[in-house]
């Protein structure tokens, strides 16, 4: 199984608007021997054991619920909401959304890599952290939970690319 990677953002990433403002962003992607439709991608990344986590955490701690089929339909560009998300921007192979507080952004992109590898597919996740502004200066800053929290979000970013990489490994295409 191919190793997620640390990478760059692609030219056509909806987060590169963040990246050329000066925001934290990060790119991970991992390659999967088979043909996987954006909506596949999402709907698997989503619906993970380890996400499952995530949103188990966001329903107790925030009520901001969410159920599989919910993670369908935002895959399949049914809904604009998925439980701390709103999406800010969605093509036929990248989504983009926008946590509730507009801190954070988390991004999905699928593309088909038939040049290096016919009938493989290159998935990326990605971040951007936007950083607090102080009110009376105006000057942007990262606190230190930021860069507390840096490396386990690097770790964790990886993992939920493996799980998802992982799920899509032991499915047949939809």
């Amino acid at each position: 199984m191919n190793a997620v990677q640390l990478g760059e953002l692609p030219q056509e990433a909806l987060l590169n608007q963040y990246k050329e403002q000066g925001v934290y962003t990060d790119c991970y992607c991992v390659d999967v021997p088979r043909a996987v439709s954006q909506a596949e991608f999402v709907e698997t990344f989503y619906t993970t054991r380890l996400f499952k986590v995530e949103r188990f955490i966001l329903s107790s701690l925030l009520s901001k619920p969410s159920t599989d089929e919910q993670a369908r339909r935002l895959a399949a560009g049914e809904v604009q909401r998925f439980a701390a998300w709103t999406v800010e921007g969605r093509t036929a192979h990248q989504l983009l959304l926008c946590d509730f507080m507009g801190r954070t952004r988390s991004w999905l992109m699928s593309v088909a890599d038939e040049a290096t590898r016919p009938g493989s597919t290159r998935l990326y996740f990605g971040s951007a952290f936007l950083p607090k502004v102080d009110r009376a200066t105006g000057q942007a800053t990262y606190g230190p939970e930021f860069h507390a929290l840096k490396g386990f979000h690097r770790l964790y970013s990886r993992a939920l690319l493996r799980s998802a990489q992982s799920r899509l490994l032991l499915t047949k295409p939809s």
